[in-house]
């Protein structure tokens, strides 16, 4: 832990229901287990809503002065379109819809992923971990746990959930909620028992197949993380994140994986984490839709990506987050304002090498006390905005808290410009050249005094989707509109 940020971290355990201290498993490390999507599609903003929580928790870890190993997986086989045991492989119903290959459509879809991370400022873990390429590794932690905790059916190899104590203690389950997420499949031994192996069907082939002591086909989609979480963390591990929804069914699996391979009641990590939803009044979040919120979609109407991101950091990661247009355009405004005056400062001066104002020690003090205390950000992002407020204080010393302290939020605040945020609607129907020569035109117009053209030429840009702003050097931007 750093000198100057040296609260003491304390992060909300789902497993226990309560706020802990972080006791790393090995001193002055901290090791972490993202669930990554799976590959099927692009992703929508609440998936990523998760991710930004996940790079955020890390970026606090490196505040705080640990070294950071953290895993996110990426699922490209054995998901079904539920977290039931029946129903298709999202992958291979991808594949059949598209008339492609299952590897061409993991591979699509991972790369746009990919880009949505780099435009989110989400760092890169230490690994992304491929579950395809863990196939082999998954058929042998399944082989060691097969004779005490499992069962084969026709359809595969399943998991006997009775056989671990405590089953479903992370949902707070065995429930009417959670088993009701869970379809029947004929011959299990209980609605809560889970795939580890499911076989290929009789007469099927199918594009992503394995040989396996239980027959032809594929590993479950819990039995990956179990696996490669265990392979690059160690047995024990710090901390699991993953959305609410994991909380529920894939998580209580794992855990009940873990217990089976140690023989103990050790479910793997010792800290569970779990952010809420992004709540989408409009019904266009969820894929099964069709049209769904994504990144791109916010880009093409003018946003962004980063505006998204201060959304988020704007509420608490275990709050649901409601999605509206207005408040998405809030933070792109109140983004654009941080950048401003970043702006000002890096025009009068260079960041000190490091900050020791004692007012601004004061404002950063609080600001780690509140990313401290379970990941506060909306808490942390007011005390960036006192930093910025303050008067009177050398500005290269300014720059350096306002560094420091976007080393944890990830906004870019020392790199941006508002040019980068003037981003184009797709359905703009003027260009930047064209604008500009409006703008001259009615500057000239303004000079002569023409008001009555002046004022056409402001209300003909309004309509085309244009605010002029007299007075700034930046002199216009996209109105973006919900």
């Amino acid at each position: 832990m750093t000198e100057s940020h040296s609260a003491p971290l304390t992060l909300f355990n789902s497993l226990t229901r309560q706020a802990e201290p972080f006791v790393p498993v090995h001193p002055g490390e901290a090791r972490v287990y993202t669930c990554g999507p799976t590959v099927y599609n692009f992703q929508h903003i609440g998936n990523m809503r998760a991710y930004i929580f996940a790079d955020t928790l890390g970026r606090v870890l490196s505040w705080k002065g640990y070294k950071l190993t953290h895993i996110i997986n990426i699922t490209d086989v054995g998901h079904l379109t539920s977290d039931a045991d029946a129903g298709d492989d999202k992958m291979e119903k991808a594949a059949s819809a598209a008339g492609k290959s299952a590897w061409d459509i993991a591979k699509f879809y991972t790369d746009a992923y990919w880009r949505d991370i780099e435009r989110l400022n989400i760092r890169q873990p230490a690994k992304w971990s491929i579950a395809t390429e863990h196939v082999e590794a998954m058929i042998d932690f399944a082989k060691s746990i097969a004779d005490k905790h499992c069962y084969e059916l026709e359809s595969g190899l399943y998991f006997d959930t009775s056989t671990v104590p405590g089953y479903g203690s992370l949902a707070r389950a065995n429930t009417d909620d959670g088993e009701s997420r869970i379809d029947p499949v004929e011959g299990k031994r209980h609605a809560t028992d889970f795939a580890i192996w499911r076989k290929t069907p009789a007469g099927e082939t199918r594009q992503m197949e394995w040989d396996s002591p239980w027959g032809k086909g594929a590993p479950g989609w819990h039995l990956e993380c179990s696996v490669m979480s265990k392979m690059y963390l160690g047995e024990t591990f710090d901390i699991h994140t993953g959305g609410i929804d994991h909380r529920e069914i894939h998580h209580p699996n794992e855990i009940a994986q873990n217990q089976a391979h140690s023989c103990s009641a050790d479910t793997g990590a010792n800290i569970w984490m779990h952010n809420n939803f992004l709540v989408d009044r409009g019904g266009k979040m969820s894929k099964s839709a069709g049209e769904f919120l994504t990144l791109q979609w916010l880009v093409d109407r003018g946003v962004h990506p980063l505006a998204y991101r201060l959304m988020c950091l704007q509420a608490h990661y275990r709050s649901e987050l409601e999605f509206t247009f207005d408040n998405l355009l809030a933070a792109l405004t109140r983004i654009k304002r941080m950048v401003m005056a970043v702006e000002q400062l890096k025009a009068q001066t260079e960041p000190a090498d490091r900050c020791t104002h004692p007012r601004l020690r004061e404002r950063l003090d609080a600001f780690d006390a509140a990313v401290s205390d379970d990941l506060n950000t909306p808490k942390a992002l007011t005390h960036l905005d006192e930093i910025l407020a303050h008067k009177k204080i050398d500005r290269g010393e300014k720059l350096a808290a306002v560094s420091e302290a976007d080393a944890v939020l990830g906004l870019n605040l020392l790199t941006l410009n508002r040019t980068d945020l003037r981003i184009r609607p797709t359905d703009a129907e003027i260009d930047e050249t064209e604008i500009e020569r409006q703008l001259d035109l009615r500057r000239d117009a303004k000079a002569s005094k023409n008001f009555p053209a002046a004022d056409a030429i402001r209300d003909d840009l309004a309509a085309r989707g244009v605010e002029i702003m007299d007075g700034d050097p930046l002199r216009w931007d996209w109105r973006i509109t919900a």
